[in-house]
């Protein structure tokens, strides 16, 4: 009577479409709904009161969730059933093969329904007018779930506690939906903010965002003008079951909102208009460094506030004071945390490098003593960092692979990713680019990493490692696939990178015209204030770009004469730009050569050096201005 497709649109309502079935049968195998009456009479009173309360579980549940979720008080249908008493029930449901039994991940048992018995169950739910009460008991089991095993994830007990929210993942989430449809906010906030360390460590930001969106809707906005300064909580807003106080319930307010802030996939495109920074600036000065909460998830995503209004002094002031209070207030994990957030970034600016070693080496120090995976690995990369910007590249090495397998410990897909692109950093700066090109074709193409980021920083690794080989149209399909996938804006600098990346490719394969105007872009972008803070060489990257094109269009006719004292005038303003000790990658001293040597020949050695030093006194406008003018001027 009907096709597959037409059967497949009818499943959802099986016991409509399944009706009609063969009249030599017995009445009770004629309809699917028959079939299930039939069960379902031959049970007692505690039996069906039973099986009709596992409806409201998600992807099964543990004997202990079922004790506590299917013992009533007062059943609606007077008989009494005894938590005590549920285990025996299940048995008997499970001999009757209405509950399904099978072990679980931890080897205890677990108990789910299927489907067509679900939807059965969850109707006479219904029917006896139990489903608010067991929805609300079922909400407080995960809700106390979440909240106990919110804390063990950092610490030795965090891979048990990942994987307790891993296997209770669907309930948690049914947890959350009753709990928004009923309007608890209190409960709705609890759930959101126990679960926040999970997202992150998983990489469920758009569940993070999800939610933390959800349960801010139930209450007022925490960081609507003008703003109000937060007081210090020493004791976390989840530190008690609800119903919480005024000032927990405030601050679960505030945590919900930062968890927003940090769960933000394209992060500089959402706060960078006007109305963006006005509310970054509104929850910056929400808290004053150094308070309890900012020291705390999820209070500590409080910073990225500050970072993404490109305040590099107060970014760290904030740091320093979280790592100050901290140690005052005795947070030995909370310390770690941000001591490898400071020595992130510190190691993004060379003159601090070993300040940033330092900080890492506390960090890891402590992440291994307390057993947390994700934190180990954080701290090693942070020490791999250090190492590689001041050149000791067999260490970052080291680091790198050591913080892959502790983030593949807890099964963080995304961080191992972006670990292992990391990686493959150092080994192009030691020569071995055929190794890093191997990895980095694997963490693009066989990791599938979940974090646009991520894939967006390892197909940059592999364009630079690509071109470097002298495969420059390989490299492009790289930059093409990073364009396709991201809308400029939507990541820190990135966009400052891929025009960077354009210039040098045009470059190495002689468009100089196309490579000023791709090197000025990516100059303009280089030096907004959060490009500033996180990767402050890029500028001098640019400018030695510019310079090479400058020298490349003067030696090919098309700029004048000029063109080459402009370009080493550029080179001299970009080495001012530089920190002590940095150390050029491979990349940056093979650019800096041929644009050296590019302006050396068009000038003589003394003429060069004349332009070189009058460099030194430029300021950015006046250096982009001497580029603009040979894009702007006609060929001579």
């Amino acid at each position: 009577m009907l096709t597959p497709r037409q059967i497949a649109d009818r499943l959802d309502d099986r016991f409509r479409l399944l009706t009609n079935g063969s009249r030599t049968l017995l009445p009770r195998q004629q309809t699917l709904r028959a079939v299930v009456d039939w069960s379902w009479e031959l049970l007692d009173g505690a039996e069906r009161a039973v099986l009709r309360r596992l409806a409201v579980f998600a992807g099964g549940c543990s004997l202990a969730a079922a004790e506590e979720v299917c013992a009533l008080p007062a059943p609606a249908d007077g008989v009494a059933v005894d938590s005590l008493d549920v285990a025996a029930l299940l048995g008997s449901l499970v001999d009757k093969s209405l509950v399904v039994a099978a072990p679980g991940e931890d080897a205890e048992m677990r108990y789910r329904l299927l489907e067509t018995v679900g939807e059965y169950a969850a109707e006479r739910l219904a029917e006896v007018g139990e489903r608010d009460a067991v929805e609300r008991r079922h909400l407080v089991h995960y809700r106390e779930l979440a909240r106990t095993s919110g804390p063990a994830m950092r610490g030795a007990g965090q891979r048990a506690a990942i994987a307790v929210i891993r296997r209770e993942y669907e309930n948690l989430r049914t947890a959350l939906r009753h709990a928004v449809a009923a309007r608890d906010e209190h409960e709705a906030l609890c759930l959101v903010l126990s679960l926040s360390w999970y997202w992150m460590l998983r990489d469920l930001r758009s569940d993070a965002r999800q939610w933390a969106e959800a349960a801010s809707s139930l209450g007022p906005d925490p960081f609507a003008r003008p703003g109000v300064r937060a007081p210090s909580l020493p004791e976390s807003a989840v530190e008690r079951p609800p119903p919480m106080d005024d000032e927990q319930l405030a601050e679960a307010r505030r945590g919900a909102a930062l968890i927003r802030v940090a769960s933000v996939d394209d992060a500089i495109s959402a706060w960078s208009d006007t109305a963006g920074q006005e509310r970054l600036r509104i929850i910056a000065d929400a808290y004053r460094p150094g308070q309890p909460q900012t020291c705390r998830m999820p209070g500590t995503f409080w910073m990225y506030a500050i970072m993404f209004t490109g305040d590099m002094d107060r970014t760290r002031e904030a740091l320093d004071e979280t790592v100050r209070a901290s140690r005052a207030y005795g947070y030995a994990w909370e310390l770690a945390a941000a001591l490898q957030m400071r020595a992130n970034f510190l190691a993004g600016h060379s003159g601090h490098a070993a300040l940033a070693r330092a900080d890492a080496e506390e960090s890891l120090e402590i992440f291994t003593r307390l057993d947390d995976d994700w934190g180990t690995a954080e701290a090693l990369a942070s020490r791999g960092e250090a190492n590689e910007r001041t050149g000791h590249f067999p260490e970052a090495l080291d680091d790198y692979a050591a913080a892959v397998e502790y983030a593949r410990k807890i099964g963080a897909s995304s961080q191992v990713a972006l670990l292992r692109a990391r990686y493959a950093g150092p080994l192009a700066e030691l020569g071995r680019l055929p190794e890093a090109e191997a990895v980095l074709r694997e963490v693009c193409e066989g990791d599938s990493p979940t974090n646009p980021e991520s894939a967006a920083i390892a197909r940059m690794h592999l364009a630079f490692v690509l071109g470097a080989q002298g495969r420059a149209a390989e490299a492009r399909e790289q930059v093409d696939m990073i364009s396709a996938n991201l809308t400029f804006g939507d990541v820190a600098v990135f966009d400052g990178f891929v025009y960077g990346m354009l210039a040098w490719l045009d470059n190495l394969e002689g468009g100089y015209a196309s490579a000023l105007g791709n090197a000025l872009t990516a100059l303009r972008c280089s030096r907004e204030r959060l490009s500033m803070m996180i990767a402050p060489q890029m500028p001098s990257a640019h400018l030695t770009a510019i310079a090479r094109a400058l020298g490349g269009l003067a030696a090919t006719g098309g700029a004048g004469s000029g063109a080459y004292a402009d370009a080493a005038r550029l080179l001299g303003f970009q080495a001012s730009l530089l920190p002590s000790g940095y150390v050029p990658t491979m990349i940056e001293r093979r650019s800096l050569a041929e644009a050296e040597e590019a302006a050396r020949a068009g000038l003589g050695r003394a003429a060069y050096t004349r332009a070189y030093e009058e460099g030194g006194g430029l300021t950015f406008d006046e250096a982009t201005a001497l580029a603009e003018v040979h894009r702007q001027a006609p060929p001579v």
